[in-house]
């Protein structure tokens, strides 16, 4: 094989393994966000109390992962009300999509990391 070949199979296999990262995620587009915020989407930060204080986007509610289930209803009582999540990088954003989804919330979207969610979320003001 010669190094176009080799470097062509690692351009794709890097394609497909963000894919599937985005994918599993679930992140949201940022034109989505933007609908999603014109439709008065609730954006959730669900970092610990003290990343938080470190710095967050200036609309969101903290509410911890490990406090979500017990603190949600009082963010979002109606669980259609659009949700955007968002963490350090991604991953507990992640999992609070799924646990929000499985208290019968059916407008959960990840944002993912702290800097896509400020990016996302300020471009869509």
């Amino acid at each position: 094989m010669d190094n176009n070949n080799v470097v062509l199979i690692v351009v794709v296999a890097v394609a497909i393994g963000a894919w599937m990262l985005f994918r599993r995620l679930g992140l949201v587009s940022a034109a989505a966000t933007k609908a999603l915020m014109d439709r008065g989407a609730k954006v959730i930060d669900v970092r610990t109390r003290a990343e938080f204080s470190s710095g967050h986007i200036g609309n969101a509610t903290n509410i911890p992962l490990d406090e979500l289930g017990q603190r949600i209803g009082s963010v979002a009582k109606d669980k259609n009300t659009p949700l955007l999540l968002h963490c350090l990088s991604g991953g507990r954003s992640a999992m609070a999509r799924h646990t929000l989804k499985q208290l019968g919330y059916t407008e959960v979207h990840n944002l993912g990391s702290l800097g896509r969610a400020r990016h996302l979320v300020e471009g869509a003001r």
